[in-house]
């Protein structure tokens, strides 16, 4: 068993040696999109970072921006042929559109176009296929805005399509968030390896219970705060210290006596600083009044989902190994493998 369980841990090791994005915490790439009903028209606009375009949609976008018509609506066509919008079950034909051409030196593309669709629309289906061209680690997130309301919906490859009866109150968005909460923790490399810091420095149960209860709190607290835009920081300096977090407690690990009686006040501490991260990708969408109380409580319990997920599979194979030979040396090249990741994503994320 023992042996099982350092291989375990050395799969975590591998993890926490990689050098991840700077964007960490959000896991692959987003796009974000926007689809106003007026009427029988639909606009569906899709805004992308232009680092996810495939060599040829990158080289599209080069050739769009010195002026070449043919080019755009390559790039277009690629919202015509991967975006499927039926309205009252009929299919809804895309039209004109546009291509707000950034700078050379921009990081990210807009594009939109109309879609026709039957007068007197009651519902909406949506398909998003753009994964068969961006790839399996994309998600989009989604603002649907109609004259009764707005929605906010999440598409990822394993749930491609949303159907809308437009007169639904925008409070049915919860499940969404939770589901897009579940994803955000699960991917945030940099959130996970912290947690890991802080379960690798042993201590009873009840001890284990209250770093992870105030880290919970904690970030819950500012991840309120931030999205309703009471309190907010620089994003730069949230991951920044985000990163700290990491190499600040996997230095703590490395310590003759690593203070866990006070580990629970590291956690808080720190998760207050998370808790800002995990507010990201709900700023980004640009939630709106209507709805946004169940939007975040769906988040926040899909992150707490997330996160009693990985705990569940961490904390038997840490008590596990707590028992063995190897404890020592499996908490001393984690934890340097994690200091060193984390000083590398400081600096990269202070200084980029």
């Amino acid at each position: 068993m023992s042996r099982t369980t350092l291989l375990a841990m050395l799969g975590v090791v591998v993890l926490a040696c990689r050098v991840v994005p700077a964007d960490a915490h959000t896991g692959g790439s987003t796009g974000y999109a926007s689809v106003s009903v007026h009427r029988s028209t639909v606009r569906y606009s899709l805004t992308l970072p232009t680092a996810v375009l495939p060599s040829q949609l990158a080289e599209d976008l080069r050739l769009a921006q010195r002026g070449s018509v043919q080019a755009r609506e390559r790039l277009l066509d690629v919202l015509r042929q991967r975006i499927e919008l039926r309205g009252n079950g009929t299919r809804c034909e895309p039209g004109p559109g546009a291509v707000d051409l950034p700078a050379p030196e921009a990081t990210s593309v807009s594009m939109l176009v109309d879609f026709a669709c039957p007068t007197g629309l009651r519902s909406l289906e949506i398909r998003d296929d753009i994964f068969d061209v961006l790839g399996g680690d994309h998600h989009t997130l989604m603002k649907v805005e109609w004259s009764g309301g707005t929605r906010q919906l999440v598409f990822e490859p394993a749930a491609r399509a949303a159907r809308l009866a437009l007169g639904d109150p925008a409070t049915r968005d919860m499940t969404t968030f939770l589901t897009l909460g579940i994803h955000h923790i699960l991917s945030g490399y940099d959130h996970l390896l912290f947690l890991l810091g802080l379960l690798l420095s042993g201590g009873s149960l009840v001890a284990l219970a209250k770093i992870i209860t105030a880290f919970t709190v904690a970030h819950s607290v500012t991840l309120s705060l931030a999205v309703t835009d009471v309190i907010t920081l620089p994003d730069r300096l949230v991951e920044a210290v985000i990163a700290l977090s990491i190499a600040f407690v996997a230095a703590e690990n490395l310590a003759p006596r690593p203070a866990v009686s006070r580990r629970w006040m590291v956690s808080f501490l720190f998760g207050l600083v998370h808790g800002f991260g995990f507010s990201s990708a709900l700023r980004e969408l640009g939630l709106t009044r209507q709805g946004l109380a169940l939007s975040l409580l769906g988040f926040n319990l899909g992150v707490e989902v997330g996160q009693a997920i990985v705990i569940a599979i961490l904390l038997p194979a840490l008590i596990v190994l707590r028992r063995s030979r190897w404890q020592a040396r499996a908490v001393t090249a984690s934890s340097v493998a994690m200091l060193a990741t984390g000083v590398i994503l400081f600096v990269e994320r202070l200084f980029s």
